[in-house]
């Protein structure tokens, strides 16, 4: 169309056409002249809107991806994170496993020996409190803790308190120079006084010079007067080495104690002694001896050797 006088003002009566048709529709609100119009156009052109919105919509969703890929590396974090959390948690179950097993292994014990006992944790080791080897727990005065109680674990002895304060103990361990406890060979019977020596085994001081101990034989706590510090009948340990007797007035051997005083965590003071000495029914059972396999090698003759008594015929 080219630029005439006519063709300008055919556009100027269009536009003051369509500013006469928007003022009109404005001022008619719903009862607008034009509405019938807007219907029949919507009529026509809304069928060709959908399809250019079907076609627009792969690259809609494509930008909402991207838009929303930040959310999506969020959610892999937060499962990345849970997960790390759950392995904690599974690592901190394990551990709580293994202390409930410590728990009930001490719980048993001290219902085969009828001990009343307080369950406590250790919470610090070393010669802070100017031992060589003690360690802290996390009872005290307020749990009705007191002097010259014996301590034990799951395993046997563990030691005697020495020091107690309002919420805490301090223990002696039973493997410290100055610690001693009164002792009772399983079966035999035979007394002897157990000394700590750090971290090698007990030395026992049997009175029996002449008493006939070997390898692998178990002694328990003999027990003190009035049961303080020791109650009767707590598993020491097992017999590791015997000096050769000298002829001398007590004999001399040494013993792996059962309880690990490297790897102590859950722990019982006993608080209330057995009415009667349980003897030997807290220690645990023996183990059974490891059978010894026995070879029994046969000599097969050759079936192509010929018997002696054939070779003399012939």
């Amino acid at each position: 169309m080219r630029d005439t006088r006519e063709s300008r003002l055919l556009l100027v009566l269009l536009i003051a056409i369509a500013f006469a048709l928007i003022t009109v529709d404005i001022r008619g609100g719903e009862d607008s002249p034009v509405q019938g119009a807007r219907q029949a156009a919507a009529t026509v052109f809304g069928p060709i809107e959908n399809g250019v919105s079907s076609a627009v919509d792969p690259v809609g969703n494509a930008i909402t991806a991207v838009r929303d890929s930040d959310d999506r590396h969020d959610r892999v974090a937060r499962l990345e994170h849970d997960n790390a959390a759950l392995k904690a948690k599974l690592g901190s179950d394990d551990r709580n496993r293994s202390r409930l097993g410590q728990l009930d292994k001490m719980l048993r014990m001290a219902g085969d020996g009828q001990y009343g006992i307080k369950g406590a944790e250790v919470i610090a080791i070393g010669a802070a409190q100017g031992f060589s080897w003690t360690v802290t727990i996390d009872v005290g005065a307020n749990d009705g803790i007191t002097r010259d109680m014996t301590v034990l674990n799951g395993d046997g002895l563990v030691g005697r308190i020495t020091t107690v304060g309002p919420d805490t103990s301090t223990v002696l361990l039973a493997n410290d120079p100055d610690f001693t406890v009164g002792t009772r060979m399983e079966s035999s019977d035979e007394l002897g006084f157990a000394s700590g020596q750090g971290d090698r085994p007990l030395r026992v001081e049997l009175l029996n010079g002449k008493a006939k101990i070997k390898k692998g034989d178990r002694m328990v706590t003999f027990g003190s007067q009035a049961d303080k510090p020791f109650v009767p009948g707590v598993p020491v340990g097992v017999v590791s080495r015997v000096d050769p007797s000298g002829g001398g007035l007590t004999r001399t051997v040494y013993v792996t104690p059962y309880a690990s005083f490297t790897k102590l965590d859950i722990v019982g003071v006993v608080v209330r002694a057995p009415r009667k000495d349980p003897r030997d029914e807290v220690l645990p059972p023996k183990p059974r001896p490891t059978p010894t396999p026995t070879v029994t090698v046969t000599v097969t003759p050759s079936a192509s050797a010929p018997l002696d008594g054939q070779q003399q015929q012939q």
